[in-house]
């Protein structure tokens, strides 16, 4: 029997990787849902509709149409500047929305993947912190995001809550890029780019999501899962990671103190997540970070020919 995959957020970059992972798959009938059209035209493989999920009738419409035996929850207001000072916005679509779905999901006995952030701790170890710490965001995206997972976790009896982190991986024509392609992009063009130096990530090779997201589709756990990177490190790390693994010039790279970046919006200076519970409850293997960078370039190639 085929499973029926309802991939909300199938513009962003994540889940547009979900949905095209997902659509090759002759056992899964996909939907992507947006609130804009489709931005990989002609389809292939999945069906898309168009629906503003900030409105709860629309949500009940949707899910009476597809009728799906698992949604995976990829939309958010992730632009971190931008939440800090439209709350309303913020709160309509990472929390209220959720709230749409979860209800929806219970109701109909779908099973509900809501992908989560780093973001909802506050930086205040040294340690990667593990499912079972108390979150404490620094800002308003962190809180807000903080309060879905919670708003999942009280209204769904079928769910799993993935927390990522700094996404990378080739995006899809008419995305935004991300850190990786980003220092691709400025080396290769000869131009510096300053990163700071104090702020630590685990960083997520995009197609680890997705095999991390099939394994919580594929298994009825429950609960909290860190899908992110294996390895620690600053995001002047990754730069010069990234510029040594693909041979550019690491000397326009420029390390610098988060206070000289000008950040308009607190971040923690350390978030990394540990997977341990994702490697002996799903088996999660993630790639490391040298080997997602060159999969990102592969991914690229072929999909330009």
């Amino acid at each position: 029997m085929n499973k029926r995959i309802l991939i909300i957020g199938a513009n962003g970059f994540t889940g547009r990787h979900l949905l095209h992972a997902f659509a090759q798959k002759a056992d899964w009938q996909v939907t992507g849902c947006s609130l804009h059209p489709d931005i990989c035209l002609p389809a292939c493989g999945y069906r898309f509709i168009q629906t503003d999920i900030t409105h709860e009738e629309e949500v009940e419409k949707l899910m009476e149409e597809v009728q799906p035996d698992v949604v995976v929850h990829t939309a958010a207001m992730s632009a971190t500047d931008y939440a800090e000072t439209h709350h309303a916005e913020a709160q309509a679509v990472n929390v209220e929305a959720v709230r749409w779905l979860a209800q929806s999901c219970e109701k109909h006995h779908c099973r509900l993947i809501h992908l989560s952030t780093d973001f909802v701790f506050g930086g205040d170890t040294s340690r990667l912190y593990t499912e079972a710490d108390t979150p404490s965001p620094v800002n308003y995206y962190g809180r807000t995001k903080w309060e879905s997972e919670k708003v999942v976790a009280s209204l769904c009896r079928n769910y799993a809550i993935a927390r990522i982190v700094v996404v990378y991986g080739a995006p899809y024509p008419g995305q935004h890029g991300n850190i990786v392609s980003l220092v691709i992009n400025r080396l290769q063009n000869h131009q510096e780019i300053r990163v700071a130096d104090d702020q630590w990530r685990t960083p997520t090779y995009v197609g680890d999501v997705v095999q991390g997201v099939e394994k919580l589709i594929e298994r009825p756990v429950c609960g909290i899962y860190h899908i992110c990177g294996g390895e620690c490190m600053t995001v002047a790390d990754m730069a010069l990671r990234t510029a040594d693994t693909l041979g550019l010039d690491r000397s326009l790279i420029l390390p610098v103190h988060t206070e000289a970046m000008q950040e308009k919006t607190p971040r923690p200076r350390f978030s990394g997540l540990s997977i341990e519970k994702a490697r002996r409850e799903l088996g999660y293997r993630p790639l490391t970070f040298e080997e997602g960078v060159r999969s990102m370039l592969q991914d690229d190639s072929s999909r330009k020919r």
